[in-house]
């Protein structure tokens, strides 16, 4: 636990839930004050629980907790925001799962980050006031690196240093950025970036999500620059992540 407090008053963004014993539940929450925490929701899954609506996936809650020999309790819990929009159809569920994912997994419980807090509440914001699903995810991909420390480099290539020209380049995960043509060779695991997919990575990098949000990218490089930070992204994790299959399968029930 990271507070020696008896009790904590938090405000939080629900991750995940598991059954636990009979009628509780474990929770996965990441806290504007604390970080990430696991709390108990003693009691939740009876059918007169008052608590349950307020502890689901994605929601924004205000909550007070107590702490119990291992684990925090939830003691008191209100919803700030349920982001509806978000459990309308399964793409957005898919979504929204993805964000969460992506911060539980590159997260531990070591305390607070609010730029992370803030990050991930107004990533849920923007797909439940349905923002552009491949703005809103790329952009939050590259501002979550960011501030995790794994930022990479796009505009110098990480061989020789030297300023990346507009031409076609290498993208390796392993070197933390992209290789010139001369470099290439330098990891035979990078995978080739056209100047466009890495054009628009660049822009997405350094803009505000405002200046992302109008630029006009063909399919095609969207999925390029998907792929790549997919790349990017399984490689610092050391697995693949488990919603973009769902994503995916979703997808091609839905390809319109």
């Amino acid at each position: 636990m990271p507070s020696s407090e008896r009790t904590l008053r938090v405000e939080a963004i629900v991750l995940r839930h598991n059954d636990w014993g009979e009628a509780d539940r474990l929770l996965t929450l990441y806290t504007r004050e604390e970080g990430k925490l696991r709390a108990i929701a003693k009691g939740v899954r009876r059918l007169r629980s008052r608590k349950a609506g307020h502890l689901e996936p994605f929601t924004r809650v205000k909550l007070m907790l107590a702490r119990g020999r291992d684990l925090w309790i939830v003691t008191q819990a209100e919803t700030l925001a349920a982001y509806l929009s978000l459990r309308d159809d399964l793409e957005r569920i898919a979504h929204a799962s993805y964000v969460v994912e992506l911060l539980d997994r590159f997260t531990y419980e070591e305390g607070g980050n609010r730029a992370l807090f803030d990050l991930l509440a107004v990533t849920l914001q923007r797909l439940n006031e349905g923002h552009p699903s491949f703005t809103v995810l790329r952009y939050y991909e590259l501002r979550l690196l960011d501030l995790l420390g794994f930022r990479p480099e796009l505009f110098r290539c990480v061989g020789c240093g030297e300023e990346i020209q507009p031409v076609d380049q290498f993208f390796s995960p392993l070197l933390g950025g992209v290789l010139c043509p001369r470099c290439g060779g330098q990891d035979t695991s990078a995978r080739p970036v056209s100047v466009n997919a890495l054009r628009f990575l660049r822009h997405f990098q350094r803009s505000s999500y405002a200046e992302a949000g109008r630029a006009v990218i063909p399919l095609p490089v969207q999925q390029e620059m998907e792929t790549r930070m997919q790349d990017y992204l399984t490689y610092y994790l050391e697995r693949g992540l488990n919603t973009p299959g769902f994503l995916r399968a979703v997808r091609r029930r839905n390809p319109d």
